[in-house]
């Protein structure tokens, strides 16, 4: 399946706040469709559903990358469901996002895609490329770019920079501390649902 490009409130209604796909909010709290207002007991598979769901299109993943990262989370020593978060939130376009160069993790896709995102002073055009601890991240030296940069980060958007990141206003450079803690993410979710999912496969 493709990445989603489809209307983005339906999926926040249907899941709750997702801060990485949009920051608008919709006027009808209700679910989208046409029995949305009457509330429905989710099964088991339902929650769990969700739950992955709610992943998938906040960090704007196709179904087969979100599999992928947890079969690797699976692998590596330690708690599958953090290190599992970890993964996604060291992705490239995560860390712009963090860091408060884009209002969402979609827009801060298109900058690293269009090379304007320099990781220890190299061009990086990769989405998900890892980025590891101390590594520096910049914007390319080019005046339209910088502008919009700036402008955003001068937004409220961007004063909650989580507590693995680090910025420095006057190089306008962030630097990446260490892994975050679940602490940092911002979504509302249940990770060992999304693990007990994919169990299944």
């Amino acid at each position: 399946m493709s990445r989603y490009l489809g209307p983005k409130l339906r999926i926040t209604r249907r899941l709750g706040t997702l801060p990485g796909l949009t920051k608008k909010l919709a006027k009808r709290l209700y679910r989208p469709g046409q029995h949305g207002k009457t509330v429905n007991k989710l099964t088991e598979y339902g929650l769990r559903l969700q739950e992955k769901q709610k992943l998938k299109f906040n960090y704007g993943l196709t179904e087969n990358q979100l599999y992928r990262y947890v079969k690797e989370s699976r692998r590596k020593n330690g708690i599958t469901g953090l290190i599992l978060l970890q993964l996604l939130e060291m992705r490239l376009d995560t860390i712009c996002f963090s860091l408060g160069f884009s209002n969402t993790i979609v827009s801060a896709r298109q900058l690293v895609s269009h090379s304007h995102i320099l990781v220890n002073g190299k061009p990086v055009n990769i989405p998900s490329f890892q980025c590891k601890p101390n590594d520096i991240i910049t914007v390319k030296n080019k005046i339209s770019i910088k502008n919009l940069i700036k402008s955003r980060l001068e937004s409220k958007l961007a004063l909650n920079i989580p507590s693995h990141l680090q910025f420095d206003n006057v190089k306008n450079e962030g630097r990446i501390l260490d892994y975050c803690s679940r602490n940092d993410v911002l979504i509302n979710l249940n990770e060992l649902l999304v693990i007990e999912y994919y169990s299944r496969r």
